[in-house]
C-alpha cells in the first residue's frame, strides 16, 4: 500500500501544471498571432516638425497664386492674365440686360506701366497673385535711370523702383517719406504712398463764390498740382491733401 502511494506522488511531481500544459498544447504560430493581436495606436502630429504648415515651401507656393472669380476682383489686386502681371486700378460692376453682370476693370501692366481696359464675367476664373508688402523710405531719384531709390529701414538695403509703379501719386513723393512696396519674388510690383500728405501752397487765386455759403478757390502746390481749397487758405500755408483724389483735407 505504501509502495503504491509513493508511485502516485512521484508521477504527480513529474507531470506539468495544467496552465503550462495548456500553453504547450497551443501551436507556436497561434501563440504569435495572439500576441500580435493587441491594437496598435498611431498618433498623428497636427504640426510637422520644424515649424507650422505654412512654413513649408510647398504651402508657400500654394499661397502665392490662387484662382478666384471675376466678381471678387478689387482695386489693388495683382493678377496674372494672358501671361502678364497686372495691378487692378479700377473695378466696376455693371449689368447688361440678358447678358448678365460683368466687371469693367482698368489694369496696369507692372512691366511697361501701360494701362488696358477689359471686361470680366462675374464667374470668369481669375488667377490672383499674393504679394508681400514691405515698408521703405524714399532716398533719392537716380538721374541716369529715372528710377526711385528706396531704403528698407531695418536692413538698410536699397531698392530701385521704376517711376511708373508710383502712378499719379509720384508727384507727392517727398524726402524721407515712408512708402509701402508690394513685392513678388523680391520684384517690386506696385508702390503705395500715405493717404494724406502735407503740401505747401505756392500760389493762391481769388476766392470763387460757389452755390453754398463756403467760398472756394484754386491754389498751386509746391508739387505742381492745382487743387480747390477754402477761401481763407493763402500762399505759404501748409495744407493736408488726400492723395487718393487730390482733395483738400485740412490745414497742417
Amino acid at each position: 500500500m505504501r509502495l503504491l502511494l509513493a508511485k502516485r506522488i512521484s508521477a504527480a511531481l513529474r507531470s506539468p501544471p495544467a496552465a503550462a500544459a495548456a500553453s504547450a498544447s497551443i501551436p507556436r504560430n497561434r501563440q504569435t498571432s495572439t500576441t500580435c493581436s493587441r491594437p496598435i495606436k498611431f498618433q498623428l502630429s497636427a504640426q510637422a516638425p520644424g515649424g507650422p504648415l505654412l512654413d513649408s515651401p510647398w504651402s508657400a507656393t500654394q499661397l502665392r497664386r490662387a484662382r478666384f472669380s471675376g466678381a471678387d476682383v478689387r482695386p489693388g489686386n495683382v493678377i496674372e492674365r494672358k501671361g502678364k502681371i497686372f495691378e487692378v486700378i479700377k473695378a466696376q460692376h455693371t449689368t447688361q440686360g440678358r447678358g448678365g453682370a460683368i466687371i469693367q476693370v482698368e489694369l496696369r501692366d507692372v512691366d511697361s506701366g501701360s494701362k488696358v481696359n477689359e471686361r470680366l464675367r462675374t464667374d470668369e476664373p481669375v488667377q490672383k497673385i499674393f504679394v508681400q508688402e514691405k515698408s521703405f523710405t524714399y532716398l533719392y531719384t537716380d538721374d541716369e535711370t529715372g528710377n526711385i531709390v528706396l531704403m528698407e529701414p531695418k536692413t538698410y538695403n536699397q531698392l530701385e523702383v521704376p517711376r511708373h509703379l508710383f502712378g499719379e501719386s509720384l508727384v507727392y513723393l517727398q524726402d524721407d517719406m515712408e512708402v509701402t512696396v508690394q513685392l513678388y519674388d523680391e520684384r517690386p510690383l506696385s508702390v503705395k504712398i500715405p493717404h494724406r500728405v502735407t503740401c505747401t501752397v505756392t500760389e493762391a487765386d481769388e476766392a470763387l463764390r460757389g452755390s453754398g455759403p463756403t467760398a472756394y478757390k484754386k491754389v498751386l502746390l509746391d508739387n505742381g498740382l492745382t487743387v480747390q481749397v477754402p477761401a481763407h487758405i493763402l500762399a505759404g500755408d501748409k495744407i493736408v491733401i488726400n492723395t487718393t483724389d487730390n482733395s483738400y483735407a485740412s490745414r497742417a
